[in-house]
């Protein structure tokens, strides 16, 4: 039996995306559709990275961070995107074996990553408002390195255990992924492995790496809610939440797509494509545009940025 598995697994040397369900007139929409999203994720993201590249004002720990999430979201779309893209107009619409290991390592790491920065970024959030004369000596240039650079460090551990324990599956079922990119649940249903210690281990790491996250974004948010509900001024309160507003959206934008896909059946696989479609493209897109849109300094950044270019021409 276990050489009959290692057969078929050694025999799977591409997959199938099978993308969305639809009728093939709806291709060229839906084609459409993720070439404007992306264009917009290019465009949102590379110019967030540029703004805060070049605006000396900028240079401070939450635009730090928030340069690279604009690289995350970059990235990970773009490993998502153009092969959707390329899928609509594709009769195979296959994927090498080989194509499909970096599309899953290279997603897991850099959605994994995001969680651990976004957590960075509530801490961040939490210092200013709760310790503001401290945050210039609590938050260093060192710090918000580390905490980066743990960010994706953690992201990489995760994606090498996920990918391992994914791609050493015995593909012997199928080889369609119903899909619209490599991703883990599709690939369990066309797996002939027995799933259960996988899915026991693979739900395990799952949590160790995402439950830290969420419990440092809600505890840094209670006090921010605490310490804010203590300023008397209307005024001061209303300044107060401007600052986390962007960040809370973002975090609350995610993890909600996020936790609606794994929550979704199994025999509702369309919903996971949508749920899906959220946090790889819709995601991407909207960060720099909450960040830009309720935020003064970016938006005076933009402005001069412009300016500058305009008398370059």
């Amino acid at each position: 039996m276990g050489d009959r598995e290692t057969r078929n697994h050694s025999e799977v040397t591409d997959f199938i995306l099978v993308g969305f369900r639809v009728s093939p007139e709806l291709h060229i929409l839906l084609f459409l559709l993720f070439l404007l999203v992306y264009a917009m994720i290019l465009l949102g993201n590379l110019g967030m990275m540029t703004i805060i590249m070049t605006d000396p004002r900028l240079n401070t720990p939450m635009y730090f961070f928030l340069g690279n999430l604009s690289f995350i979201d970059l990235f990970y779309s773009s490993v998502i995107a153009p092969k959707a893209m390329i899928n609509f107009w594709s009769e195979s619409k296959s994927i090498s074996f080989a194509g499909c290991v970096t599309q899953f390592f290279l997603f897991a790491l850099f959605i994994v990553t995001e969680g651990f920065l976004l957590a960075a970024m509530a801490y961040d959030r939490f210092i200013a408002i709760c310790n503001p004369l401290l945050y210039s000596v609590q938050m260093s240039t060192g710090l918000c390195t580390q905490l980066v650079a743990g960010s994706y460090f953690c992201g990489c551990i995760s994606s090498v255990l996920q990918t391992s324990m994914t791609f050493t599956l015995s593909f012997c079922a199928s080889r369609a992924v119903d899909h619209f990119y490599c991703d883990i649940r599709p690939l369990q249903r066309i797996s002939c492995s027995d799933l259960f210690i996988y899915k026991v281990v693979s739900f395990s790491t799952g949590t160790i790496i995402i439950l830290p996250t969420i419990i440092v974004i809600i505890v840094s948010y209670m006090y921010i809610v605490s310490t804010v509900l203590k300023v008397r001024s209307t005024e001061g309160r209303k300044k107060a939440f401007s600052t986390c507003s962007s960040h809370l959206g973002v975090v609350s934008v995610l993890y909600g797509a996020v936790f609606f896909m794994y929550l979704t059946p199994d025999r509702f696989p369309e919903l996971s494509k949508v749920a899906s479609l959220c946090y790889t493209l819709v995601t991407p897109m909207l960060n720099p545009l909450i960040y830009s849109l309720r935020n003064k300094d970016v938006q005076e950044a933009v402005k001069i940025f412009l300016e500058k270019k305009n008398t370059m021409l």
